[in-house]
């Protein structure tokens, strides 16, 4: 800018500030085929402009970061395209797509509820709605968080979002679906947006190193990615995180920026609980901790590399995308623990990823590794085959009676045939010390018969899980079957109509039955089957005596002196 002062002509040059802008707007799609993990939302708005069906309110629902305000720009863009075919809308070449791009279109108007949650605003928006658009075809209303609006805002919205002016076309987007209230959810088209896969999220920030000229390695980019947990805004701002580092993006420079432990780290603990080391389970965490790993970040690594294993364990290893190193590890690991076990350990570990104890950050992870390393307490059980020497009780036991005769209709008994029980083959174990699940059952005594009622109706529902693994539907038959009696050998048990006794006489289902006794208890009993109305007595009730008797008649218990 030249000035004169006297003779001399001065020439002062001005320097605007001039800031980079983020990579996740640089790369906000422009087009349709731009958009990422959201093919059924794009599908189904394409074929809408096609055929000239667009609505008048959508609803877009889903994570942060899955592209919702992306979508309804671009919704926006196509309904106002100049372009002849529909197809090609929008084109980004004429003025109203240029004007969308540049921030310069006068006819959209986004409001962030988040600000904006009164319904003076609201009243403000209905007011000026009747007027006609400025520049395009059509005035789009985006209203982003809209969950975040009053219930007076959302009430004063309602008249005009069922019937707005035929010039207006309103599309909220918002992350908490249940908030929004059934009243507006009845008036909009709702799309639902998923959380984008992360070899999707690896491959578009490929793009975007190549376009930047930027250097990382792919383990890199593939922790950043699964760090964003499905949004695409998220990985890429992560990227541009590392990116101002100014050196290559390494997986050591992940780790370190990011907060996060490496897999070796993971690795070590899970060793440490498959070997029963506790030391060397709390020496991996503190050393990750003290390296700078937050410990909730730790806690949510281990718990997906156990949903890993879970996966394994179910035989979906096809789901797990990880190295083949990593899954080398898995499948090791998957055979070292049962499924009940990593269930315990998923529990515990993801409460500890939830703990917001501030005082010790490490606490709570260093209580789920003591938890997962608790072997569980057993149920007390005992029976005269695993003691054979008397004891001492407080009363007499009453003399063994007979089975309440039943009708001769009502009374079926079932000699069980021995048919071969499917064994379930239990998975190796590659070190010796490892994590039970359950404590070990009774050793079986052939020939053993002897037991007390009261020990079958408290290991009832233990003996129903042994046999479910042979005959799923059996579980459900011995759950309404009631133990009655055990003489002579022999197990009664009562149900309420024939119809169940007929299912469950099959000689299969006996013999597995008399097996998950054998298992469970360590004894070898024949089962009959009655028809039995009453319900069973309770614990501490003795069997065969008079109150016993009482409630098999009909008799409820209504004070207990």
């Amino acid at each position: 800018m030249p000035y004169l002062k006297g003779n001399v002509h001065f020439y002062l040059r001005i320097y605007e500030p001039v800031m980079s802008q983020a990579l996740y707007r640089k790369y906000r799609p422009q087009g349709w085929a731009e958009v990422i993990g959201q093919s059924h939302v794009v599908q189904t708005l394409r074929n809408a402009i096609v055929g000239n069906r667009v609505g008048h309110a959508y609803l877009f629902a889903g994570p942060r970061g899955t592209g919702k305000t992306t979508v309804a720009r671009l919704l926006a863009k196509a309904v106002n395209c100049l372009d002849p075919e529909p197809a090609n809308r929008p084109c980004n070449a004429c003025d109203c797509c240029q004007a969308v791009n540049e921030n310069r279109f006068l006819d959209l108007i986004e409001m962030d509820a988040a600000s904006q949650t009164g319904v003076e605003e609201v009243r403000d928006l209905r007011d000026k709605i009747n007027f006609t658009p400025t520049q395009g075809k059509y005035k789009v209303y985006i209203i982003d968080e809209v969950h975040m609006f009053s219930t007076s805002a959302f009430n004063a919205l309602l008249k005009t979002l069922e019937e707005p002016p035929p010039h207006a076309i309103f599309i909220l987007a918002t992350t908490e679906i249940h908030k929004i209230p059934a009243t507006v959810l009845s008036r909009c088209q709702r799309h639902e947006f998923r959380r984008v896969p992360v070899n999707e999220i690896v491959t578009q920030l490929k793009r975007i190193v190549e376009g930047e000229h930027f250097e990382a390695d792919e383990e890199a980019l593939n922790l950043i990615a699964r760090q964003a947990a499905g949004g695409m805004r998220d990985a890429i701002s992560l990227l541009d995180q590392l990116a101002s580092t100014g050196g290559k993006i390494t997986l050591e420079l992940a780790h370190t920026v990011l907060g996060t432990a490496t897999s070796q780290t993971v690795l070590d603990v899970i060793d440490a609980i498959r070997d029963a080391q506790p030391a060397a389970g709390l020496e991996a965490i503190q050393k990750a901790v003290d390296s700078g790993t937050d410990p909730r970040t730790l806690a949510r690594q281990i718990v997906d590399y156990l949903r890993a294993l879970m996966f394994f364990r179910f035989g979906n290893d096809a789901q797990v995308e990880v190295t083949k190193e990593i899954a080398a590890c898995m499948a090791e690991h998957a055979k070292a623990f049962t499924s009940s076990e990593i269930l315990r350990m998923i529990k515990a570990f993801n409460a500890a990823a939830m703990d917001t104890r501030g005082w010790q950050p490490s606490l709570g992870l260093e209580l789920a590794l003591a938890e997962v390393m608790q072997r569980p307490s057993p149920a007390p059980q005992t029976s005269p085959a695993a003691d054979p020497s008397p004891q001492p009780t407080s009363r007499p036991q009453p003399a063994a009676v007979p089975p309440p005769t039943p009708r001769p209709a009502a009374v079926k008994s079932t000699e069980s045939t021995p048919t071969s029980l499917p064994e379930t083959a239990s998975p190796p174990h590659s070190q010796a010390h490892h994590l039970p699940s359950a404590p070990e059952p009774m050793a079986q005594t052939p020939g053993n018969t002897e037991i007390e009622l009261a020990q079958i109706v408290k290991a009832w529902k233990q003996v129903g899980q042994v046999a479910k693994s042979a005959d799923p539907n059996l579980i459900g038959l011995l759950n309404t079957g009631t133990p009655l009696e055990v003489r002579q050998g022999t197990l009664y048990l009562g149900f309420s109509s024939q119809l169940l006794i007929e299912k469950m006489e099959k000689p299969e289902r006996i013999e597995i039955t008399r097996r998950a006794l054998r298992k469970v208890l360590g004894v070898d009993l024949a089962i009959k089957c009655v028809v039995f109305g009453g319900k069973a007595p309770p614990a501490d009730i003795v069997p065969g005596g008079m109150v016993a008797a009482a409630l098999e008649n009909g008799g409820e218990i209504v004070d207990v002196q």
